[in-house]
């Protein structure tokens, strides 16, 4: 079995800011289409699935966290990411998504924070964990490399670089509730094994990086909000495109050039087709997957970034 079908979805809390973009396997060509809304979450799996052309796998890419900080899952005692998936929402973690109101209500078993903005700062967050240094709130793949800052912590839930809300509403609505039914990458096996095993993948992405890969430099006064910014980093993405035989682009290519819709939505859908072309550049080889060797805390607690390499 292979994959034939990939989704990548660029994520918010808002239902209305998820937008996907997806590439169909027919022969020996990714066909892609429009970047479209991520639509009713409980349906998404099955809907992707009546897509394919040909059998096999459909690997869906989300870029919100996917996987725990080892400092803190090692501090709570959770025995491994799986298992804690399994855990959260119930019992002593019945309040493991309700974000704290006020930094007194930080704990190993109530993570998130903060509810609102004043009177807050991120060290109530490393205290009420317990931790030391703010580094400890990362996990591996989201410290700073030569090419980008470090993410924001998965369980800061304030401003604009925040992860948090994403990663509670991603976890609830899609993995959590599919979880007997999917592979989790790179928790239950490398690509090439889950697709042999599991007829739908998940993995975490991120377009953030998929920009250097591609080649979009982000000049000074260069915003993703703008659409004639878009539509220049457009022209890198069909050079990249056309190098790439195996990529047919002729449904998006307009968009791609126009630098897609004007509105809020123009953005979401710039990423959801960035975030769809590093999927296909992992999948047919060109980068590889990225996770470390040897790591056993990362296959165990913190997962990876599809792609990412440090």
């Amino acid at each position: 079995m292979s994959i034939t079908l990939l989704a990548h979805c660029d994520w918010g809390r808002d239902p209305a800011k998820r937008w996907m973009g997806t590439a169909v396997r027919t022969e020996s060509v990714w066909q892609i289409t429009k970047p479209e809304p991520v639509g009713d979450t409980g349906t998404l799996i099955n809907r992707l699935h009546v897509r394919r052309k040909e059998a096999g796998s459909v690997l869906i890419g989300f870029d919100f966290p996917i996987g725990l900080p080892t400092a803190y899952a090692k501090a709570a005692e959770l025995p491994s990411f799986k298992e804690a998936l399994s855990l959260l929402g119930r019992g002593q973690w019945a309040d493991w998504f309700k974000v704290a109101e006020h930094h007194s209500e930080i704990s190993w078993h109530r993570p998130f924070y903060p509810m609102r903005p004043g009177g807050t700062s991120r060290t109530h967050l490393l205290k009420g964990h317990g931790l030391q240094e703010p580094v400890h709130l990362l996990r591996e793949c989201e410290r700073a490399t030569p090419d980008r800052q470090a993410a924001c912590s998965l369980f800061w839930t304030l401003g604009g670089n925040q992860v948090g809300k994403g990663a509670i509403a991603g976890w609830q609505a899609v993995i959590i509730p599919n979880l007997a039914q999917i592979g989790l990458w790179p928790f239950d096996g490398s690509l090439a094994q889950l697709a042999e095993t599991s007829e739908t993948i998940i993995a975490e992405t991120y377009p953030g990086d998929v920009y250097h890969w591609i080649g979009i430099k982000r000049r000074a006064g260069w915003s993703k909000r703008r659409q004639s910014d878009r539509a220049e980093a457009g022209r890198i993405l069909l050079d990249w495109i056309a190098a790439r035989p195996v990529i047919d682009t002729q449904a998006v290519n307009s968009a791609i050039q126009t630098g897609f819709d004007p509105g809020p939505s123009g953005e979401d859908q710039f990423d959801a087709m960035v975030g769809l072309l590093g999927m296909i550049a992992v999948v047919e080889g060109e980068r590889g997957e990225g996770v470390p060797s040897q790591s056993l805390d990362i296959l165990k607690w913190e997962g990876w970034i599809l792609g990412h390499q440090r």
